[in-house]
């Protein structure tokens, strides 16, 4: 299996130079031939989505996320193309059009996400072979001496890490995954783990760069404000964060999760099928200093103050601005560039003098870290690039036509329709920051600014985006959960896709009932019993079954 694995990772390296060799060929040979007004025949109708299906359909069934991507890339470059082979070649590959492949890498955002990732990896393999990571397992076996009690300390590091939901995915993959590790939690359980507190969490924090991106894209009343008092609505957020410390204190799991949960209790196998890109990778980076718990804590607490202040360093704060108004209008990605690149910086000045890495050593750990996140750069890549397609084919535009001609239907029912919506959207192109900044212009100025329906809508627009961010294969912060849990991406989206819709179902009948009866203090409490009583019925069904 071993030797299968490799082959493959071979075959997928050889594949991505030649399609980047392709990149550079056609930038050169092909570059600027394209229409400047071009619009396909398909803009803007039902066809737009029919690219990201085929992409999500065929990474459930054949398992393989590369090939899938890349073949619903290819289909949407020729729906936009209107089957014309050339135009497609270059849709898909140059930049240019916002779509393809050089657009994105060369988009400033993501490349400050790229470079974040390869460095975030660079501070892990230091972390690892230093022994830091050791010394904290060790230190973790003895504190958390249950599978419970490490579920339920992940859980807790993902909601104190609200900030981003990159940078939280990322981070508490590398602190838990060696206390997992010894507790026999599987790596789909750990991917869900970080995934249930990623976006959930940081949609429902004042605080971070979640909701600095709902306050810029809502204009003519306070964005930050609108967002707190729709925190007690976000309905899929908060059941999502009941459902996971539900199922972590009763021991249940239900759907593909139970049969990876079983095969790493019974079979001491973390990964349960053949699909595990991650595997040996800590091996790898055997540690080789002398390091303790501090080598591994310190970073980590340096990375989030850096993070931290990087991000209002962005937003303005030390040139006036109040702190919240700097993460409000902070940008992200240089955000955790210059913070990670800081905390790299004060690593090698905590290892170094310390010995406890040589210098050589030190520099051994880059190409490792890197290499330890081309898995996550591949598919990213891939991922916007179909998302950029997908734009290209106007999904969001004709999305966004369902709903304003959906005004005219009974108005207590819109924040179901636009949770209904929202959910789709984001499962379709892969983005939830794109889908509440697609639909909260169209919902805000269409509702009454001082009516307790807006505030339910806007909820429901934050939690439909979340929602199918959860459940889309292309979701950056679904691939960014599988990579901080060094999970196969599609097992991760597999085993939590009936989860993540288990609560969607419940956050429906809430939104039904909150348009109705408009009170977040009367329908939450009901949502909690829902989704209580929904956990244990399914409690019961599994236990049966066994």
């Amino acid at each position: 299996m071993n030797k299968k694995t490799n082959l493959r990772s071979k075959w997928l390296g050889i594949f991505f130079v030649v399609t980047l060799v392709a990149l550079a060929m056609s930038t050169t040979v092909f570059g600027g031939e394209a229409e400047a007004e071009y619009v396909s025949n398909m803009y803007a109708t039902a066809w737009s989505l029919v690219p990201p299906l085929v992409a999500i359909i065929l990474a459930l069934i054949t398992k393989e996320v590369y090939s899938s991507l890349f073949i619903g890339i290819v289909v949407g470059g020729l729906f936009y193309a209107n089957f014309d082979p050339k135009l497609a070649y270059l849709t898909i590959f140059t930049n240019d059009t916002d779509g393809g492949m050089l657009a994105k890498l060369s988009d400033s955002w993501n490349v400050g996400i790229l470079i974040f990732l390869v460095i975030l990896g660079i501070i892990v393999a230091l972390m690892n072979k230093a022994g830091g990571s050791a010394a904290y397992g060790r230190w973790a076996a003895s504190t958390f001496k249950t599978r419970r009690s490490a579920m339920l300390g992940t859980s807790l590091l993902g909601c104190l890490i609200f900030v981003d939901d990159y940078f939280n995915c990322l981070t508490v993959g590398s602190v838990m995954r060696p206390v997992t590790d010894t507790h026999k939690v599987s790596r789909a359980k750990l991917a869900y783990l970080i995934d249930a507190t990623a976006a959930p969490v940081c949609i429902i924090a004042p605080i971070s760069s979640w909701a600095a991106a709902v306050a810029g894209v809502v204009d003519g009343v306070n964005g930050l404000d609108l967002f707190i008092r729709a925190i007690p609505y976000n309905f899929y957020a908060l059941l999502t964060i009941l459902t996971m410390v539900c199922l972590t204190m009763t021991n249940t799991d239900f759907g593909p999760m139970l049969e990876h949960e079983r095969n790493a209790q019974l079979n001491d196998d973390l990964y349960t099928t053949e699909a595990r890109p991650y595997a040996g990778a800590d091996a790898a980076q055997a540690p080789v200093g002398n390091g303790k718990v501090i080598d591994l804590i310190l970073p980590v607490v340096v990375l989030i103050i850096s993070c931290v202040i990087g991000m209002i360093y962005t937003g303005g704060f030390f040139d006036g601005e109040t702190f919240i108004d700097a993460f409000a209008n902070c940008d992200a990605s240089v955000g955790l560039l210059l913070g990670s690149a800081a905390a790299l910086l004060i690593t090698f000045f905590l290892y170094i003098p310390r010995k406890v890495l040589t210098f050589t050593q030190f520099m051994e750990c880059l190409p490792e870290g890197f290499k330890a996140m081309v898995p996550a750069i591949m598919i990213l890549t891939f991922a916007w690039t179909l998302s950029g397609v997908t734009g290209l084919l106007g999904a969001d535009v004709f999305v966004a036509g369902i709903l304003e001609n959906s005004t005219g239907v009974l108005v207590n029912l819109l924040p179901v329709i636009v949770f209904c919506i929202a959910v789709f959207l984001a499962f379709a192109t892969g983005t939830s920051w794109g889908t509440f900044g697609i639909l909260l212009p169209i919902v805000v100025p269409i509702m009454d600014p001082s009516s307790e329906l807006l505030i339910i809508t806007v909820a429901a627009t934050l939690a439909g985006a979340v929602c199918g961010d959860h459940c889309s294969p292309i979701s950056d912060t679904t691939i960014m959960a599988s990579t901080g849990a060094q999970c196969d991406h599609v097992n991760h989206v597999s085993t939590q896709l009936p989860y993540a819709l288990t609560v969607a179902a419940v956050s429906t009948v809430c939104y039904i009932l909150a348009g109705m009866l408009q009170n977040w203090m009367i329908v939450l409490p009901i949502g909690i019993v829902l989704m209580i009583g929904t956990l244990f019925v399914i409690k019961a069904m599994v236990a049966k079954k066994a």
